[in-house]
């Protein structure tokens, strides 16, 4: 499986209008494009942790996009919906950051083979 992570802030000077259409593009790109096996969408919460205290960026949302396989996130990368997505997404947001994953449910030894140094 693979999982695409987008964290964002939007800017603070966005208007009513902008964050509508942010938000349109986004859930038309969500439900839009067939390759998307399921996807969550989310709100930061603070709960006065150290690693809320530590964090050196503040992300306010994230976007939580997964596949079933490699194949299916690069189309959803090229598809048209995703292409109108990203010039909004960079255009709206003061802060964001993108990454792909390659992941397995409930697995921790497979997620975590290429990490572990093998012994000789």
């Amino acid at each position: 499986m693979m999982t695409h992570v987008v964290l964002f802030t939007p800017r603070g000077d966005l208007g009513e209008s902008e964050v509508a259409r942010l938000s349109t593009t986004l859930a038309s790109a969500l439900d839009g494009i067939p390759s998307i096996r399921r996807y969550q969408v989310g709100r930061r919460v603070r709960l006065g942790t150290a690693y809320d205290a530590a964090a050196p960026l503040d992300f306010s949302y994230l976007v939580v996009v997964e596949f079933d396989d490699r194949e299916g996130l690069v189309a959803y990368l090229h598809h048209p919906l995703h292409d109108a997505l990203g010039a909004l997404f960079y255009e709206t947001s003061a802060l964001a950051l993108a990454s792909d994953f390659e992941t397995v449910d409930c697995d921790v030894e497979a997620a975590l083979a290429g990490w572990r140094r093998e012994e000789s």
